[in-house]
């Protein structure tokens, strides 16, 4: 497969997968996701690739959310196969996958950009990110396993209190409450980043792949059916359609809850 939206290179047991639309600040859209499905699934079947590092292009953003113009107009149904099979094909994919990612986030990581550092296994934040899940703002919720790995990663409280207010915390505020494992300077992320991946290098794959499907196994997956299924249901929403509306608008919503 041919990439136009995200660059791929394997070199010493390291995949490097980046997110290449920075003039979109890297949103996600359908064709992004199923190119990084393609290039994982390659990652993962290089037996000389130990580790996979996943970033944006550019210093401003990781991932700045999914692409809102492609699902502004979709019904319940289409909303829920949205969830669906972005889970499939790119976030279940990623947090089970045996070979072990890292998410370098340098910059914005809103909404599915979060989602996706989420579903690497370890997450390394430059000192200028800015994480969130900004969903409620538009009338929809995360659908794309965001409400799941969130609570795994930082508590059930706390994951409530960033979802419901749609806030935004900086690279240390993620740290400090267990969203990120470390947080350097823009300028050191890759270079720290590749310590990490090569001390993953030497140890045994087999081992490191048994230990991912272990540690996963401590997840309830029932929570992932209920988020797509809920996902889908707010697209039926005025409040939905407001929230989207509003925000290609460039103005701020007015929500009626209904």
């Amino acid at each position: 497969m041919a990439y136009q939206y995200i660059l791929s290179e394997h070199k010493a047991g390291v995949a490097y997968i980046t997110i290449n639309r920075p003039n979109q600040l890297n949103a996600l859209n359908k064709i992004t996701i199923e190119e990084l499905n393609d290039a994982i699934l390659k990652a993962d079947r290089d037996t000389e690739v130990r580790c996979i590092l996943l970033t944006g292009s550019g210093t401003k953003a990781f991932v700045a959310g999914a692409d809102i113009k492609e699902f502004a107009d979709f019904n319940a149904q289409e909303g829920a196969n949205l969830a669906r099979d972005g889970q499939y094909l790119l976030f279940d994919l990623l947090d089970h996958l045996s070979t072990p990612s890292i998410a370098a986030i340098n910059g914005f990581a809103l909404g599915g950009g979060l989602e996706l550092t989420m579903a690497c296994h370890m997450r390394v934040a430059s000192t200028n990110a800015k994480m969130g899940l900004p969903e409620v703002s538009l009338g929809v919720i995360p659908g794309y396993g965001g409400t799941q790995r969130l609570r795994q990663l930082v508590g059930k409280g706390k994951a409530l209190e960033l979802i419901t207010t749609a806030g935004m915390l900086t690279a240390e505020e993620a740290l400090s409450c267990g969203l990120v494992n470390h947080v350097c300077e823009q300028e050191e992320l890759l270079a720290f980043c590749e310590k990490i991946a090569s001390r993953i290098c030497k140890n045994s794959p087999v081992a490191i792949a048994q230990a991912i499907k272990s540690v996963n196994a401590g997840c309830n997956d029932e929570g992932y059916s209920v988020e797509i299924e809920a996902f889908g249901e707010c697209f039926a929403t005025n409040d939905f359609k407001e929230g989207t509306q509003a925000f290609m608008e460039k103005r701020k919503p007015q929500f009626t809850g209904k």
